[in-house]
C-alpha cells in the first residue's frame, strides 16, 4: 500500500520510527513534528474511518496514547500534551486514509518565530534517537 502508516508498521524496526508495538495498534513518531516527541498512535488495520474502528483497537489506541504521555513525561518532561484526532484533509490531516491519535508534548515558549517566518522547525534531537529514547524507557 501507498499509505505511510502502513510502511511504518510494515517496516524493520531498525529503519522504522515505530516506538511501541501493539496486537492492534503501533506507537510511531510524526516524520514531520510539531514538537520533539510528537507520537501518533494508529491501528494495524489500515482504515480511514474513525467510526469504523472496533473498540478493541480504539481502548489499544488510548493505552498506549495514555502509556506514551507516561514516557514522554519521564524522557522529556513536556509541561503539557496536546492529543487529537485530525479527521478529513480539511481538519488538517496529513495523512487522512489511515486514522491516527496524535500525542504531542509542549513546553512553554515551544512555538517560536521560526515556522512563521522561515517555515522551519527546528527539532533538537535527531528521530532516530528520539525513537530510541522512547523505546528504552517504554519497556523500562
Amino acid at each position: 500500500e501507498g499509505c505511510i502508516l502502513c510502511r511504518a508498521r510494515d517496516g524493520a524496526d531498525e529503519e522504522s520510527l515505530v516506538v511501541r508495538r501493539g496486537e492492534r495498534a503501533f506507537v510511531v513518531l510524526n516524520r514531520y513534528p510539531y514538537a520533539s516527541g510528537h507520537l501518533m498512535v494508529a491501528p494495524n488495520r489500515h482504515e480511514g474511518e474513525f467510526g469504523e474502528l472496533d473498540a478493541e483497537e480504539a481502548a489499544e489506541i488510548h493505552r498506549l496514547a495514555a502509556t506514551g504521555m507516561g514516557v514522554l513525561a519521564e524522557t522529556m518532561r513536556p509541561q503539557g500534551f496536546n492529543l487529537g484526532w485530525n479527521l478529513g484533509r480539511v481538519a488538517g490531516a496529513g495523512i487522512a486514509d489511515h486514522v491516527h491519535l496524535h500525542v504531542v508534548p509542549r513546553w512553554s515558549g515551544d512555538t517560536n518565530f521560526m515556522p512563521v517566518l522561515a517555515d522551519v522547525k527546528v527539532i533538537p534531537e535527531h528521530l532516530l534517537e528520539t525513537r530510541d529514547r522512547l523505546r528504552e524507557a517504554w519497556t523500562a
